[in-house]
Order: structure tokens, then C-alpha cells, then sequence
């Protein structure tokens, strides 16, 4: 079965296989985390937030090199090739890249949240053509868009708010009250 986000040359899915058989502890944020939850929305890269630690980092940069990563930049389409090792990611609080499966970045702390240890408390796991996915809360999603402040988060807010209505409606719970967007003015 192929996911609304699966396309010729991104494949989510697969990235999350190879992080699974690697034991990688991460969960899944921004725009895959969204349509996972079933926004209609559009995102050509997987973010996850990982958590910390030599042991985890060093299986992290495993699943990556398995994954051919490289560095993502706008003057090299290819990526350009990096120390992929826990060394490496233990510096970064970000890193953009490209693999053999798509576009593909991590964030240590997304806005809005204390990283993976936060994140992983309200997770919610999707079973995906048999690959186990934690996908960050649609609360903390939203909340980590919010903080961001960015244009493009600004945009795909309100579909995420409606959604997030819908979702509170059909399991009988009350919508969460929401301050008024002071960018929508």
C-alpha cells in the first residue's frame, strides 16, 4: 500500500524501515507527522527528532550511512559527503540532508519542545505497511509550527486546527481553545 507522501523519489517509509532495523529511538515531526495524522497537506522531506546519547547517535549515523546520506545544500543537489558518526551529530542541533529514500532532516530540539525525551511522552506509534512509527502528538506538532513562526507553518496551521477539531469531535472531547493567529490579521 502506498502512503499520500510515497512519490518517485521520496520514500518516508523506507527511511523509517532502515532507522527501525537499526534500533534508532526517534519520533517523527513537521509535515510527515501531519499527514500521518491525516492533515491533506504536501511535504517533499521526513523530520524526526532522535534521541541523544553515543549508543543512540552511533545507530543514528548507522542507518543514515545505510541510507547514503549526505549534507543538503542549495548549491549541490546531491549532497555533499560528511563524518557520519556520533562525533558528528553530538555538535548539531540540526542537520538537512539528502539519501537514496528522499529528502531527510533531523532536529534535536524542535521549536516549542524539549526534544526527543518531551516528544516521546505523547507520541502516538502508526503501524505503516508493517513499519512502526512514532509520530510526534498532532498537539505537539502543532504547537512546534506555532512556535517556529515561519510562513510556511503560518499556512498549513489551519488545516492542522481543523483537524485537530475533528478529531477531538469524533472521540466526543471539547476542541482545544486557541489563541487567535496574530500573523492572520
Amino acid at each position: 500500500m502506498s502512503t499520500p507522501f510515497e512519490t518517485f523519489d521520496f520514500h518516508p517509509i523506507r527511511m523509517f524501515r532502515v532507522l527501525n532495523e537499526h534500533a534508532v529511538e526517534y519520533v517523527v515531526i513537521g509535515g510527515v507527522a501531519s499527514i500521518i495524522h491525516g492533515a491533506l497537506t504536501y511535504t517533499n522531506d521526513a523530520d524526526i527528532c532522535p534521541r541523544r546519547g553515543r549508543d543512540h547517535l552511533t545507530r543514528l549515523a548507522a542507518a543514515l550511512r545505510e541510507l547514503n546520506a549526505r549534507i543538503r545544500t542549495s548549491t549541490e543537489p546531491e549532497g555533499l559527503p560528511f563524518a557520519c558518526n556520533a562525533e558528528f551529530f553530538e555538535r548539531m542541533a540540526m542537520v538537512n540532508m539528502v539519501t537514496d529514500a528522499g529528502q531527510f532532516d533531523i532536529s534535536f530540539v524542535p521549536g516549542g519542545t524539549d526534544g526527543y525525551e518531551d516528544l516521546v511522552q505523547r507520541a502516538v506509534t502508526f503501524d505503516i505497511d508493517g513499519v512502526h512509527i512514532p509520530v510526534a502528538s498532532l498537539r505537539d506538532v502543532i504547537h512546534s509550527k506555532e512556535t517556529a513562526n515561519r510562513a510556511k507553518d503560518h499556512a498549513v496551521l489551519p488545516l492542522l486546527y481543523a483537524l485537530e477539531d475533528q478529531i477531538a469531535e469524533r472521540e466526543g472531547r471539547e476542541p482545544p481553545g486557541r489563541e487567535p493567529d496574530p500573523s492572520a490579521g
